[in-house]
């Protein structure tokens, strides 16, 4: 079995096409060679130093681990960034107002289609796109200051993929996530990939894990510890599964035990083939008394995990499906907020508890609000202030008790999830426009941006820069430094 690499060639702006044994690409792990000598001989100092001392260097020890292992809040690592929820912390200021010939710092052409997230960490900004057919599949790794591409590998090649039976979606939907020395990148059954980034070879990857996505894959993977959580949403199956985010080897499956009450009493059979029970959610992590919940939104019930383990802890009914908005938590009011998906779906607001178990709407449900409850976009939290879009309409409502603040037209659909730098809020629609507004409790208006296309994928922040993606390509927004 083959795959094709593809790369562009240094000076030229062609593409040089070779074929590669798939077999060398088996697994081949490489644990940092600092972590491995240095850590051996700083325990050997520990026993040459006085309690005092030793004590000092095990602290620094652990920093220097945990600076080795934790990617800066001014990285964009992952679909929503690094907290998860379209929170900005970079430093600078996000510029408000932009246009095709105004703080554009680069735009670089994307080929194929994909709607999936830049990942950005160390200077590096990774993408994943694929033929529109879904014959192939990539990744594209561009220089995050310059916008030159790096590197362009087919990293699929599928002659019977399934058709997506929707214009939304494309085959290369799922945003990648990267930690230090290492990307991962999804296509849901088609394929999850594990990338050096230095070498740019494939480390390991996985082709075994099934569903039929019918409708095409869109959750990401997310990282947990020594983990790498990937979540199938299928007509057929669905279930979230923990990878070794060193090998690729499966630690623990847990399938949905969601009563979708969908079967067709004549048949045997879930109504329309299983299609009420696709979903397109990415999972966040929730921290409550110590205690880790991931927690994830699938058609007819958002599940709450150890994602040590995958053991369900809880589990909230709705009869919705096709949620695609990720969760987020606002650990000072201590609630998370889900999407219930299509099909007169809402934003509820979960007690977080760290004792619950079971199905708990009844007890657990603090508020719930329909008008205009966003389809796809995810919303963001600022403060006491909870923002969505939805059908072409910007609005913001109390995140405590969920009574609506303002409601504004703010340009046409949305599908990329909202942005915040704490000051303002971003609203990228699906036409090239991108509305700015202050985060307040009432409406006021910062800028209007246009671009040639419009937004599917989410925007990232970094550096006072915004990357946005369009249908077409990346750019990178901000002032001249």
């Amino acid at each position: 079995m083959h795959f094709e690499r593809r790369h562009r060639e240094r000076g030229h702006g062609r593409l040089a096409c070779y074929r590669e044994d798939q077999r060398s690409c088996v697994p081949s792990l490489s644990l940092r060679p600092l972590v491995a000598s240095e850590s051996s001989d700083a325990l050997g100092a520990m026993k040459r130093f006085p309690p005092f001392r030793s004590a000092l260097l095990a602290a620094a020890i652990a920093a220097t681990f945990l600076a080795a292992s934790s990617p800066s809040r001014a990285d964009w690592t992952e679909f929503r960034g690094p907290g998860r929820d379209g929170f900005v912390t970079t430093e600078g200021d996000l510029p408000t107002t932009w246009s095709e010939e105004k703080n554009i710092l680069w735009k670089t052409e994307i080929p194929g289609k994909g709607w999936s997230t830049p990942a950005i960490l160390g200077g590096q900004t990774w993408l994943t796109w694929a033929t529109e057919d879904g014959h192939q599949m990539s990744m594209l790794c561009l220089d995050t200051k310059t916008g030159k591409v790096l590197h362009d590998q087919v990293l699929i090649t599928s002659d019977n993929p399934e058709p997506l039976a929707n214009p939304v979606n494309t085959y290369a939907s799922s945003s990648p996530v990267i930690e230090e020395g290492r990307v991962y990148l999804h296509f849901g059954s088609y394929g999850t990939f594990c990338v050096d980034t230095k070498t740019f070879a494939v480390l390991w990857q996985r082709r075994d894990l099934t569903a039929s996505h019918w409708r095409g894959p869109a959750s990401s993977p997310v990282l947990w510890n020594d983990k790498l959580i990937l979540t199938f949403e299928g007509a057929d199956q669905q279930y979230h599964v923990g990878l070794d985010k060193l090998t690729g080897k499966t630690l623990w499956r847990r399938d949905r035990s969601t009563n979708f009450d969908d079967v067709d009493p004549k048949t045997g059979r879930p109504a329309n083939s299983g299609d009420m029970r696709k979903a397109y959610s990415t999972p966040i992590f929730v921290d409550i008394g110590g205690t880790t919940q991931m927690i994830s939104s699938g058609a007819k019930a958002c599940w709450a995990y150890d994602p040590n383990t995958g053991e369900e802890l809880w589990s909230i009914h709705y009869p919705t499906h096709s949620p695609s908005s990720r969760p987020v938590y606002s650990k000072e009011l201590g609630l998370i907020y889900i999407n219930t998906g299509l099909g007169k779906a809402e934003v509820w607001a979960v007690r977080a508890d760290a004792d619950a178990r079971g199905e708990i709407r009844e007890s657990h449900v603090v508020w719930t609000q329909l008008k205009r409850s966003p389809k796809r976009a995810s919303p963001v939290l600022v403060g006491d202030l909870l923002f969505w879009a939805n059908d072409g309409v910007a609005t913001c409502v109390d995140a405590k008790t969920g009574e609506p603040l303002w409601q504004e037209r703010a340009g046409g659909e949305f599908s990329a999830s909202l942005l915040s730098d704490g000051k303002n809020v971003y609203f990228f629609d699906e036409d090239g426009l991108c509305t700015v507004v202050k985060a307040s409790r009432t409406w006021d208006v910062v800028a209007e941006n246009h671009l040639d296309s419009g937004c599917m994928a989410s925007p990232a922040a970094t550096d006072g820069s915004l990357f946005v993606r369009t249908r077409t390509h990346l750019y990178r927004i901000g002032s001249a430094k």
